[in-house]
């Protein structure tokens, strides 16, 4: 890793202020983050990590994007309208769009943003040089592709369907589908990923890789606010690759960030009570903004008959998997584990905040009673005779499955733990190797049939993320009648069906649903935290004089 050094930190200094013109104005708004993964693209087509998509939120546009209620809003593209066969999307694009300047743009330095660049964008997603590991969001178009993707004028772009799919706007949501323009592609070539160009309200100024990130206030943004004030407020965004979390958490405290996603297991009992609430002692300093996040944290299990090591256990049995389901205590387990900052998966697998979630149900709630009898029906009273259930997972989640081995053996189900690295587990399940394993899934785009995709036949592992290779004739049905489906309404009812069919024969133990949690200095103002876990700051405020 590259030591930082002070001729490092003075040219970040530099980058930092040069944009105002103004060089001794030391105190502009600057938005200062740490990442302690690292970032290993500035490119679109290459974000596949949260890391990534944070730093192309702000270099990059989309045509629509999603707001803090995960609804679909206009972004590069003012409107879009559907054929009445739901195959066929016509965007109208804004014609007010400029993007970052630069020379590849030859002497005007710039250029008008225009449906030929969606074109270039997506087939380049496609492209199979480009590798781009958001290839799959275009799965749904028509083929040929060169005729599903095409702009009618410079202002108007076609996109064409095989069959109607209503999650389609919410894919072009994600980063994967930003624009880029081809004459920075043509100039930078694989270098574009250090070299960004979009139309976004922060262009990239500098990047030191391990060491810091900065990217300025885009002067020409197209976008305005309510109140007719050109967006984004703040003059800069920089961002440090610290991997010591307790020196982010540090730096927190002292103002050197202004913001901090997340709860590291050193210092949650610091920050928040038993109950998920802020410690008073740091609420002068700090705000504690949180939503459910779409991700569920989960147990999968085995249960394809053609799978030996599947069908020669007793917890091939829906109803040994239903008596674990019933018999882990998900409440009591967030309480002492995580200090309520997430939430027990009482209700099924689609985590709350999405449509298809099942409000108010506690399907799942703790019943060790229930779980007894259904042991003893199953042929296993009381456990006896229940060979071990060994449970496979990482180092970071050594306590959630003890605390699962603990009230399943009060049951007299026996548990073993086996805790692998983290690239064996994700191998050993992705080729079907493990009878159980802990996991999550948290959603590519906010839609519950990204969730119950999970569980459609068509899917299993390796080729897509059917972990558990669970199969069911009525559930693949519903989901193939959901993907076409074009009522929201009748989406949902097909949704919580599914979601039904999943709990009542137990492919997996859900555990909880995850919480975004956002540790925001008091400073900062505007900042929003939404259930994917999207960093925007194109409204963020810092108040004057306050910059370390």
């Amino acid at each position: 890793m590259i030591k930082p050094t002070s001729a490092v930190f003075s040219l970040v200094a530099f980058f930092l202020f040069a944009c105002s013109g103004d060089k001794s104005k030391t105190k502009a708004p600057v938005f200062r983050y740490n990442e302690s993964n690292g970032i290993s693209s500035l490119d679109p087509a290459y974000a596949r990590d949260l890391e990534s998509m944070w730093a192309c939120n702000q270099l990059f546009d989309g045509l629509l994007r999603l707001d803090s209620q995960l609804r679909v809003q206009p972004c590069l593209a003012k409107a879009y309208s559907l054929s009445m066969d739901g195959t066929e999307y016509t965007f109208t694009l804004r014609t007010d769009v400029f993007f970052h300047p630069d020379s590849c743009f030859g002497p005007s330095g710039t250029r008008r943003f225009k449906a030929s660049d969606a074109v270039f964008s997506f087939q380049r997603i496609l492209d199979q040089g480009t590798a781009s590991p958001g290839s799959w969001i275009f799965d749904a178009l028509a083929q040929p592709v060169d005729s599903a993707i095409f702009a009618i004028n410079d202002s108007t772009l076609l996109i064409r369907l095989q069959q109607p799919f209503p999650a389609f706007p919410g894919l072009l949501t994600t980063q994967y589908a930003n624009i880029v323009p081809k004459e920075a592609i043509a100039s930078y070539g694989e270098d574009f990923r250090a070299h960004p160009i979009g139309t976004g309200p922060f262009k990239f100024a500098f990047w030191m890789e391990d060491v810091a990130l900065v990217f300025h206030r885009n002067a020409n943004y197209w976008e305005f606010d309510e109140k007719g004030n050109k967006l984004p407020y703040l003059e800069a965004v920089k961002i440090d690759f610290v991997r010591d979390m307790n020196a982010e958490f540090m730096g927190l405290l002292k103002g050197d960030y202004d913001f901090m996603s997340g709860i590291h297991p050193s210092f949650k009992d610091e920050l928040l009570s038993p109950f998920g609430e802020l410690n008073p002692v740091y609420t002068d300093r700090i705000r504690f903004q949180k939503v459910p996040f779409i991700k569920t944290d989960y147990i999968g299990i085995l249960v394809d008959p053609e799978i030996p090591l599947a069908r020669n256990h007793p917890i091939f049995d829906s109803r040994i998997r239903r008596a674990i389901n019933l018999g882990i205590d998900r409440r009591k387990m967030v309480r002492y584990l995580r200090n309520n900052s997430v939430f027990p998966a009482e209700s099924g697998f689609v985590p709350p905040g999405l449509p298809g979630f099942k409000a108010n149900q506690s399907s799942l709630s703790y019943k060790p009673d229930e779980a007894r009898r259904l042991l003893a029906e199953a042929g296993y009273p009381g456990g006896k005779g229940l060979p071990p259930i060994e449970i496979a997972t990482t180092s970071d989640y050594v306590d959630i499955c003890e605390f699962i081995q603990h009230d399943l053996q009060i049951l007299g189900i026996p548990v073993e733990i086996n805790v692998l690295p983290g690239g064996t587990h994700r191998e050993l399940v992705a080729k079907s190797e493990l009878l159980a394993f802990r996991k999550s899934w948290l959603a590519d785009y906010a839609d519950a049939g990204n969730f119950l995709g999970l569980f459609y036949s068509e899917n299993f592992c390796p080729q897509g993320p059917n972990y558990t290779h669970f199969s069911d004739p009525d559930f693949d049905s519903l989901f193939l009648a959901a993907q076409k489906e074009p009522s929201d309404s009748l989406r949902n009812l097909l949704f919580a069906r599914m979601d039904s069919i999943v709990t009542a024969q137990a492919p997996v133990i859900p555990l909880y649903y995850d919480q975004v949690s956002h540790f925001v200095r008091r400073e900062i103002s505007g900042l929003e935290t939404n259930p994917i876990n999207m960093l925007d700051l194109r409204r963020v405020r810092k108040a004057s004089g306050i910059n370390h």
